[in-house]
């Protein structure tokens, strides 16, 4: 894209990568493209450390939410892209840059993500997006960096892929096609679950008003929590997904993704919010957290819709303060135990032991009102009709 732009334009480049935990796989992979983005001629490259805020503001917010899109995909590379977008706004404001050009297709989703978010920040800026400009399919790029002496990785020739501290996405090859299982080299973070430890391991994990905040007692600070919970989820196989997703612009895409921290801590959290609050609020907080999720999946993280939901997130997360025990074993997480001091659970009232203090003599009046509506419609309903009851 580099080279395109150099020749369409005949333009100053200035190249920008943001660090969003990439490096917990490949450590060199910044200094890697840092040279390789001079080496192609840009004026400048910027490398800009996002891991702290993206965990702190875009992290955080997905897990208090539940944030799995169509309930399967926890939001990982998207989350990514409204940061990268600001922060490649200030860069071009800093350096009076007045055109912003990335790398996004004309069919995904993260061309919205980011030129809403970019131009909602910069409106005087043009966002370009040459892979709709020059019409390439992944075929003719591959000849084109070829003809133009420009390396791309072993990996890349065969599959897109994306990556941060929150998850991993894959795409291209075999794997556009829904009826064929993907392929184990396809996967780079988890162990094949069949190849994991052959004993589950146990961890308690520690939340405060929503947010984790140690491991088994143990504080830690946001980054190295989420890649401590990586790397013994990757350990244990899990985090593994495939489905069929609906993309913000109406096609059904195959995706597939590993995100092994994402799932553990969605799913604990669900586990702790859910206890500790009512079921009038757990009803309410499940459509909530689906209208966020979506609002944030489809690009619109700008949009003030976003800033409403999480009034209500936030002040339902005061209380989700507790410890979790999650199981993870052979590509699979369960909750298995929780505590909190704003739990609901009362034992008195829900033992069956004698001693239980919870009247059962209510229910002879409870039942007959609680009922009242769904017989008289039922009645109403089958009057007419010759029915043997």
């Amino acid at each position: 894209m580099v080279k395109w732009l150099q020749e369409k334009y005949n333009a100053e480049i200035y190249t920008f990568t943001a660090d969003l935990g990439q490096e917990f796989v490949d450590p060199s992979r910044f200094k890697m493209i840092e040279e390789k983005a001079y080496k192609l001629g840009a004026v400048k490259h910027f490398i800009v450390d996002c891991k702290e805020m993206f965990v702190k503001d875009y992290v955080f917010p997905t897990i208090k939410a539940n944030g799995l899109y169509q309930g399967i995909y926890p939001l990982s590379t998207a989350i990514g892209r409204p940061l990268i977008a600001i922060e490649a706004v200030k860069i071009a404001k800093r350096e009076n840059i007045n055109v912003l050009a990335h790398g996004c297709t004309g069919k995904g989703n993260d061309q919205i993500r980011i030129n809403v978010t970019a131009k909602a920040y910069a409106p005087e800026i043009e966002v370009l997006q040459p892979m709709i400009e020059w019409n390439m399919g992944r075929d003719e790029e591959m000849k084109y960096a070829e003809q133009n002496g420009i390396p791309i990785s072993s990996q890349n020739k065969k599959y897109s892929t994306d990556e941060n501290l929150f998850g991993r996405s894959v795409e291209c090859d075999i794997l556009e096609y829904p009826n064929e299982i993907p392929p184990e080299d396809s996967r780079e973070w988890t162990i094949s679950p069949q190849k994991a430890p052959d004993k589950p391991e146990y961890l308690v994990i520690n939340f405060k008003e929503g947010i984790p905040i140690g491991i088994n007692g143990d504080s830690l600070k946001p980054v190295e929590l989420i890649k401590k919970i990586h790397d013994i989820g990757c350990k244990h196989g899990v985090g593994r997904i495939e489905h069929m997703e609906d993309r913000a612009i109406g096609l059904k895409s195959r995706e597939t993704y590993e995100v092994p921290a994402a799932l553990i801590l969605i799913k604990a959290h669900k586990d702790l919010e859910k206890y500790v609050s009512t079921k009038h609020e757990n009803s309410f907080k499940t459509i909530i957290d689906q209208k966020w999720t979506e609002l944030v999946y489809d690009g619109l993280w700008v949009d003030p819709l976003r800033d409403d939901l999480e009034a209500f997130i936030n002040e339902l997360n005061r209380k989700v303060t507790g410890d979790v025990t999650v199981e993870l074993f052979k590509g699979n997480i369960n909750v298995v135990a929780r505590d909190s001091p704003f739990g609901l659970y009362d034992i008195n009232l829900a033992t069956y032991d004698t001693k239980s203090s919870f009247d059962q003599r209510l229910s002879y009046g409870f039942i007959p009102i609680w009922g009242l509506q769904s017989r008289m419609g039922f009645i109403i309903k089958n009057k007419s009709k010759s029915l043997d009851i």
